[in-house]
């Protein structure tokens, strides 16, 4: 059993990994943002009950770059404060656990390739759409992280006049409809149709992105996860609409396109970083 952690720049999620589920789950509001010392007091408060059960250590997915070695995440985001951490030493310090580190979108394709829909797939990408793109890589039944914990960050390659990260996230409603993604999905559940238009567009960029993906990594699967994937009957069609002028199609054909299930998979994945 170990503990994984999520650290999201609106709440902070912890439990325990038990037979492939979470069990004692906890879930906080990250208060006072702009102070180090409160943001980590608060998630050693969330941790700390979980440490009198028989752990064997704790694993924490962070939204930023992380040096995976030495424990220490830069510029995490949505939390100012953490510009620098050596979150490694400082949680071991508190619980004299092993503790290991890596970034949220690794833990969550982890998580997937460990306890979920990848678990029979050798290679598999995961991307995360939501405030952000982010993306995680398995190859050859192994997290890749890369040199700086960088590695497969698909969203920041250019496209168009911009990134696709802007075309594939909350900020593409943002501009397209002056409302974000979750009132623009219930616009096209209501049957607006510049709202189901604005979907179908959404599709058309999520499959440069899977396109990108194929051509960087060929992986055998795609997951996608994130608040986005709910309204994928309005962009499911058009994104694979726009995959038949690829290069490759017989890549295309033996490619397996997943919607993540388990809102609990990425506390799975950072459990799964300190191995069994």
């Amino acid at each position: 059993m170990n503990i994984g952690v999520d650290i999201g720049g609106t709440n902070l999620r912890a439990g325990i990994e038990l037979g492939g589920a979470i069990t004692r789950q906890h879930k906080v509001l990250l208060e006072n943002k702009d102070s180090l010392s409160s943001t980590l007091s608060q998630l050693m408060d969330l941790i700390r009950p979980l440490t009198k059960y028989p752990v064997k250590g704790i694993g924490i997915g962070v939204p930023s770059v992380v040096n995976v070695d030495k424990g220490i995440v830069y510029n995490v985001m949505n939390i100012p404060s953490w510009e620098e951490v050596a979150l490694r030493d400082i949680v071991q310090k508190e619980f004299n656990l092993p503790v290991s580190i890596n970034n949220d979108v690794n833990c969550f394709i982890l998580g997937e390739h460990r306890y979920g829909l990848a678990k029979k797939y050798n290679s598999v990408v995961g991307m995360a759409i939501g405030t952000g793109l982010g993306s995680g890589i398995i190859i050859d039944n192994n997290l890749y992280s890369g040199n700086n914990c960088g590695a497969g960050e698909i969203g920041m390659l250019p496209y168009r006049d911009s990134i696709l990260e802007n075309y594939v996230c909350n900020r593409f409603f943002e501009e397209s409809l002056g409302t974000d993604a979750f009132e623009a999905h219930e616009a096209a559940l209501r049957g607006d149709p510049h709202a189901i238009e604005v979907w179908k567009e959404f599709g058309k960029h999520l499959g440069a992105v899977v396109k990108t993906v194929m051509y960087t990594y060929d992986p055998e699967a795609i997951v996608f996860g994130g608040s986005i994937t709910k309204a994928s009957r309005f962009f499911k069609a058009s994104m694979l609409d726009s995959l038949k002028d690829f290069a490759y199609p017989n890549s295309i054909k033996h490619l397996t396109l997943l919607l993540s299930e388990n809102e609990n998979i990425a506390l799975l994945g950072a459990a799964a970083l300190l191995g069994k």
